[in-house]
């Protein structure tokens, strides 16, 4: 299969369209998919989960594969839930049935192997050998070594909720001639969705939470706004403009205010175009870099980036987790902590270590250990206290929660280096 979908990033190279897609979504990648889902996912409308499709798995692929070719199969509505944001709101995730799920998961991988010959560079999410630190170093080093002066700070409004199908539709016909595969991506996309026992049609929006809902949300920025800064926005601005996108976040790095303005407001238009617009309580264009000598900051994927100097007082944009990750982090840990009153303590410590290696993973950073530290010292405090509830006739003594702790729990590190572009860190 990996030999096949290689195959396919080869043609894209040669190729402006591809067609013949639909049979590499055979027996052989969906039953590759089927053992790459988790075992505890969420089960859609249909109730099936991994273990109870795997009972019959062969008949189950075969009988799919049959209706796929016949056209007859037809994808279910998603089961929409809502989970918790932190800031007091709740993010919708479509959760789709488990045969649907397959399909996604073997479409989507077809999908990626065509479009990761013809994205840019400036887009990071969801995208093989790419994350969320490399976007980080982009900007960190941008800002420091180019004529940057501004930055301007941009958010879509329910981005997911909002994606235009006929546009997605043109979009793809661009670079796919296989009016099979097509067919299926939209019946992906208007299959609906269920509120409890109400089904709602979906004329636009593509659900997060479904495996091919990444891939199509990359295809339509690519187009709606990669494509435009490479094509049109590079050549128009006579200052240095930089822009790096991560899913449906990203910023733009301006060297003149003057232009940034003027790409704002074309930026308004640009997106009302494809049935877009900007959340303009979020959006707002800021001085930043090393001549400009402000206190402005400005957050993007979860850190702060402002504007500070070395020790030796030469420029430095400073990288720490923003104010808002940080409280929500601290209340999800504060509300978990609550569950394990009457846990074992030792299993206890050792989810302790794993919430905290992930919050080093990713927030980890160079010149953000301050931060971490001061996290995890959160951590270990509130611990405490929640060990001494346990305890109703005598408090647990310092010394003995010290034994513990640090049995169990390692000191914070730092795990990822975004300055320098050849360093790692373990």
């Amino acid at each position: 299969m990996e030999r096949e979908l290689k195959e396919i990033g080869y043609q894209s190279r040669r190729y402006r369209k591809l067609e013949t897609l639909m049979n590499r979504v055979n027996e052989r990648s969906l039953k590759q998919a089927h053992q790459k889902q988790q075992q505890r996912k969420a089960r859609g409308i249909d109730g099936v989960d991994k273990q109870k499709y795997e009972e019959n798995l062969d008949r189950n692929v075969t009988d799919l594969i049959m209706r796929m070719k016949k056209f007859s199969y037809k994808p279910q509505a998603v089961r929409r839930t809502y989970i918790p944001k932190g800031n007091g709101k709740t993010r919708p995730l479509g959760i789709p049935s488990y045969e649907d799920r397959l399909v996604q998961s073997a479409m989507a991988e077809v999908l990626s192997e065509v479009y990761e010959e013809r994205f840019y560079d400036t887009s990071y999410g969801f995208r093989p050998g790419r994350d969320a630190h490399m976007a980080v170093r982009e900007i960190n080093h941008n800002v420091i070594t180019k004529k940057v002066g501004y930055v301007l700070e941009a958010d879509i409004k329910g981005f997911f909720d909002n994606v235009n199908h006929d546009w997605l539709m043109k979009f793809l016909e661009n670079d796919i001639a296989d009016k099979n595969f097509l067919r299926y991506i939209k019946r992906f996309l208007i299959a609906g969705v269920m509120e409890g026992t109400e089904r709602k049609e979906s004329e636009q929006g593509t659900p997060q939470g479904g495996q091919i809902s990444p891939v199509l949300a990359n295809v339509y920025l690519h187009y709606v706004l990669d494509w435009w800064y490479e094509e049109e926005l590079r050549k128009r601005c006579k200052g240095e403009i930089y822009y790096v996108r991560y899913a449906d976040d990203y910023v733009m790095l301006f060297q003149y205010e003057r232009e940034a303005k003027e790409v704002l407001t074309a930026m308004r238009r640009r997106l009302k175009n494809f049935g877009l617009e900007l959340a303009e309580e979020k959006t707002r264009i800021l001085p930043i870099g090393r001549f400009k000598g402000t206190k402005e900051d400005f957050d993007f994927l979860g850190f702060t980036f402002f504007n500070t100097k070395t020790r030796g007082g030469k420029y430095r944009i400073g990288v720490r987790t923003s104010n808002k990750k940080m409280k929500m982090k601290r209340q999800a840990v504060k509300a978990w902590l609550r569950t394990r009153l009457t846990k074992p303590v030792a299993e206890t410590m050792q989810l302790i270590q794993r919430v905290l290696q992930g919050h080093f993973n990713y927030y980890g950073v160079s010149g953000n250990y301050k931060a971490i530290q001061k996290y995890w010292k959160y951590v270990k405090d509130t611990t405490y206290r929640m060990l001494n509830r346990r305890h109703q006739k005598r408090s647990m003594k310092y010394d003995v929660f010290e034994r513990i702790w640090k049995y169990y729990v390692k000191e914070p590190h730092l795990t990822k280096d975004i300055w320098n572009w050849k360093a790692k860190l373990v």
